[in-house]
């Protein structure tokens, strides 16, 4: 559970983007599609485990190591996370690497960040 701070809560209405005005019809289908990706525990685990790798990109090698699921299971849960614009991938040899994209990182921060 997260550590409760002692600062003055942000009123909800600036909260976030999302509570400030509504998104538009695009956006929230944009938006939905994200969620749903990052929303099995094991493509939120993999998503955090690229984002936070040191020089910014991991080989699915080292990846499926910090797993209890096959190799295939691993692969199905990269190409749904790829398929969502949420990594990058390039195979080398017989390894893939993967990467987050920056660009995906700001967009979904805003959406939660305070206006």
């Amino acid at each position: 559970m997260a550590k409760q701070s002692s600062a003055p809560p942000i009123p909800i209405s600036r909260w976030s983007p999302l509570l400030s005005e509504p998104i538009d019809p695009a956006d929230a289908v944009d938006y939905a599609q994200v969620f749903k990706a990052l929303s099995d525990p094991v493509r939120l685990r993999l998503f955090s485990l690229i984002a936070s790798r040191d020089g910014g990109e991991v080989c699915v090698c080292e990846l499926t190591k910090q797993f209890e699921v096959t190799g295939p299971t691993i692969s199905h849960h990269l190409k749904v996370l790829r398929e969502t614009g949420l990594v990058g991938s390039q195979r080398r040899g017989t390894w893939v690497y993967y990467w987050v994209y920056p660009q995906t990182l700001t967009r979904l921060g805003r959406v939660f960040s305070p206006a």
